[in-house]
């Protein structure tokens, strides 16, 4: 297997190598070629910039929801609603890497022909690192910002709370600098994403102190809560645990998480994570609530880039806490992991590479192909 290599309980893998493996796998799962390859290309993308938990730890997941049909292959986004700014979409239980797409390009063309265009993507599959999605705007010299629920998943305690609530709910924004790297803020509403606890459940990176509260209310670290009893032969579901994640910076975290159910689950029209005495579970979907401003419709020449450029330098000149330390921009942690892991590699637990492997096994891939593709 050309560079893949272990050390200990990590296993190694070139960038290139993990995105031919998971488009190969999403291919074999019956996705025509672009999305295999979106949805390779972006859980890859996730691990290169220090998203492990939107990256190719979902592999396993997705196709298990593939399997399950709670998510399809090959959908296209349906209008609900189209006029000169707005668009309300339907994602009909698309992958998100796809109708996540679909929907970010009619937002693009709209601010593109108004200055201006807003967005609501209602029933989409999982959307994976939102960051990609506020890349794609600021491609475009457009500044974008999202808003994302998740009906159907019950994971967050509210701030002085025991019982789940809510989703994980990220927000992200994303600034356009032309011919430079955009400056991306994307960032879950709870204290850590759920992939997080998923990645340090596989044995991978341990959560932060507070993480989690147990369902006797005490705060901990452990992601075991979050998912109950393992089942044999599936993979690890949060939805079967006793324990709740918590949200970020107490209320204020809290605050921002239920925002994004008003606004990327009620106004976009998925509905909310949850409601009072409803015998079962919504059914799992994405809702995201977009907004787009395009720059030159605002400044017609680069004053805009230049007052980003000058607050950057501004806010990167302040003396670090640390010594041999520096202050970072939105973003810029993201550029400098990817440096670093396409020099040396995505590091994934064993146990995690283990289960990427058994999901070629699930869609039917033989050892030899599977080989094949590793090289």
């Amino acid at each position: 297997m050309t560079g893949i290599r272990t050390e200990g309980d990590t296993v190694y893998v070139p960038p290139k190598t993990m995105q031919k493996l998971v488009t190969t796998i999403f291919a074999t799962a019956g996705c025509d070629d672009h999305e295999a390859d979106s949805i390779g290309t972006r859980l890859t993308g996730a691990n290169q910039r220090g998203h492990d938990s939107h990256g190719v730890i979902r592999t396993p997941r997705y196709v298990e929801w593939l399997a399950d049909g709670k998510v399809f292959a090959n959908r296209k986004i349906e209008m609900i609603s189209d006029s000169d700014n707005i668009a309300i979409i339907d994602g009909n239980y698309g992958f998100g890497q796809t109708v996540g797409e679909q929907t970010v390009d009619v937002g693009i063309e709209k601010a593109k022909a108004s200055g201006v265009g807003i967005t609501a993507l209602r029933n989409a599959g999982h959307l994976g690192r939102i960051g990609d999605w506020a890349e794609r705007a600021a491609e475009h010299n457009i500044v974008s910002i999202h808003m994302v629920n998740v009906r159907g998943s019950l994971l967050v305690a509210p701030f002085g709370g025991i019982d789940r609530r809510g989703s994980t709910s990220p927000f992200c924004a994303g600034i356009p600098l032309p011919g430079e790297t955009p400056i991306i803020l994307d960032f879950a509403t709870s204290l850590v994403a759920e992939g997080k606890a998923l990645v340090a459940l596989r044995g991978g990176k341990p959560l932060p102190e507070g993480a989690l509260v147990s369902d006797t209310g005490e705060l901990t670290n452990d992601p075991s809560p979050l998912y109950g009893e393992l089942e044999e032969g599936r993979y690890p579901d949060p939805n079967r645990g006793p324990g709740a994640l918590t949200g970020f910076g107490m209320h204020k975290g809290s605050g921002l998480n239920f925002l994004m159910e008003m606004m990327a689950g009620c106004l976009a029209g998925s509905g909310t994570s949850g409601s009072m005495n409803e015998e079962n579970r919504r059914k799992f979907c994405n809702g995201m609530f977009s907004m787009y401003f395009s720059v030159e419709r605002f400044h017609s020449d680069d004053w805009f880039a230049r007052e980003v450029r000058g607050y950057v330098d501004f806010v990167k000149s302040s003396r670090p806490t640390e010594a041999g330390g520096a202050v970072l921009v939105p973003g810029e942690k993201e550029q400098l992991t990817m440096a670093e892991r396409n020099k040396n590699g995505l590091p994934l637990s064993l146990e995690t590479w283990n289960d990427i492997l058994g999901a070629t096994t699930k869609v039917g891939m033989t050892e030899a192909q599977t080989n094949a593709v590793l090289g």
